[in-house]
């Protein structure tokens, strides 16, 4: 399994790094994390999409939801198959985020490996392809500033603000009107709350952890979190302009 994990995942993102890193006259790391990041993103940009769109769908539809529970509640046999009809009939797939989350953590495990491991490793050409040219000992210095290798605590600190912005975006949508008065949503303020929580949460976690990791990988994280944004700005525009064309209609 180790073995699988290296080959199919760490290997290729080192090498990557690595054909950023030697395109560059200057040799700047911080650029080819930039580069890495993009390819990264935009693979799984599809994924992200549907994540985005069913995660809206999902709190549009929740006093639906929260009206199943209420007339189940003594009934759960039903509460299940009734749920998932809803789900259909909105096409909605409401595990389209955790299957997001499960693809995305091994591959930001790697990242954190070819940060903590590749980027300080003296035989670098032990996992280097034989059509990538070895620059020996990567220069992690990047911008002139930034030791990659190490935590930083500035560019931690920005990754959770960015983190925390993330969040406010992706705060409780209101139903609409004639669903919220027709399906009568009692757990929506606990729901708003819970969503609250975690804007907060998040980020604090994220600086967190991000104390203790390479600057590297946080530089990863924040690249991400910008793409992030950008997609769902796009997104939400994108429904904005639908729902005109909808009430217009």
């Amino acid at each position: 399994m180790l073995h699988l994990f290296h080959e199919v995942l760490y290997r290729p993102l080192l090498n990557l790094l690595v054909f950023f890193y030697n395109i560059f006259p200057f040799h700047d790391l911080g650029l080819a994390i930039l580069l890495l990041t993009l390819v990264i993103r935009f693979i799984l940009w599809p994924l992200s999409e549907k994540a985005l769109k069913s995660q809206k769908a999902l709190q549009v539809i929740q006093p639906k939801i929260n009206a199943l529970r209420e007339k189940y509640k003594n009934d759960p046999s039903k509460l299940a198959p009734a749920t998932m009809a809803i789900y259909k009939e909105n096409k909605v797939n409401p595990f389209s985020s955790i299957f997001l989350l499960l693809i995305q953590l091994p591959i930001l495990w790697a990242v954190y490996q070819v940060f903590s491991n590749g980027l300080v490793s003296k035989n670098l050409a032990i996992d280097l392809y034989s059509f990538i040219h070895n620059p020996g000992i990567l220069n992690v210095l990047s911008f002139g500033v930034i030791n990659l290798a190490k935590p930083n605590l500035i560019l931690t600190l920005i990754t959770g603000l960015l983190q925390y912005w993330q969040g406010k975006m992706l705060a409780t949508i209101q139903p609409p009107p004639n669903i919220a008065k027709k399906e009568g949503a009692k757990d929506e303020t606990v729901m708003t709350i819970m969503n609250k929580q975690m804007t907060f949460m998040m980020p604090i976690l994220t600086v967190f952890i991000g104390l203790g990791l390479p600057s590297g990988l946080m530089l990863y994280w924040l690249l991400g979190l910008v793409l992030t944004i950008i997609q769902q700005k796009l997104n939400f525009r994108k429904a904005a302009s639908q729902d005109v064309i909808t009430n217009e209609k």
